[in-house]
């Protein structure tokens, strides 16, 4: 695995040992970015069920403003890749596990303009996440957020939130929305 593009492009990201993850592929990665790529220009991300921090990072390389990562199992390798690539002061780690984490996320302080969901496929619970994201006021104006799910799995449909690309590779599928919740409408349009 490694960074696809902008200041850290190239650089290779330490994995978890074991089958315990299932890191994004470089080319489901890089077909992600270059869905939202053009329209990354800094704002805060979320990288929930982070694994490697792949995603997460791969938005600070681009330039995103902070990264915060969300994972039980793998924070210390989230860790060891923000150190390995000089990122920590513009990241926040937190060690903890769905869905008990939303009480601290909502307590940070950080509102959210690009968020990763990126949950074992068996658990299916994107749109759970994506109504907790909105009751609890993380997500700016016309937020992004990137679902990753099984290739047969439902798209995610919840209120306030429009699909607004929806593709296929291998066994995954890959979702982007936009929140066009109660103050969308007072923003600028940024159309994919």
């Amino acid at each position: 695995m490694r960074i696809i593009a902008g200041t850290h492009k190239g650089r290779v990201l330490t994995a978890p040992k074991g089958d315990f993850t299932r890191p994004t592929a470089d080319r489901v990665k890089e077909a992600v970015f270059s869905m939202i790529g053009p329209y990354l220009d800094g704002g805060v991300v979320l990288d929930l069920f982070a694994g490697t921090g792949a995603l997460g990072i791969e938005s600070l390389s681009r330039g995103a403003e902070h990264s915060v990562f969300v994972d039980k199992h793998t924070a210390d390798v989230i860790e060891t890749n923000l150190r390995n690539f000089g990122l920590q002061s513009r990241s926040t780690v937190l060690r903890a596990a769905y869905p008990a984490v939303w009480k601290r996320l909502v307590s940070g302080g950080w509102r959210y303009q690009w968020v990763f969901l990126d949950p074992p496929y068996r658990m299916e619970v994107c749109a759970q996440c994506m109504r907790d994201l909105a009751e609890g006021g993380l997500l700016q104006s016309r937020a992004t957020i990137v679902t990753e799910l099984g290739r047969d799995a439902v798209t995610p449909s919840v209120e306030g939130f429009r699909c607004v690309r929806e593709s296929r590779y291998g066994d995954t599928k890959i979702a982007v929305f936009r929140w066009e919740g109660e103050d969308a409408s007072s923003r600028i349009s940024r159309e994919f």
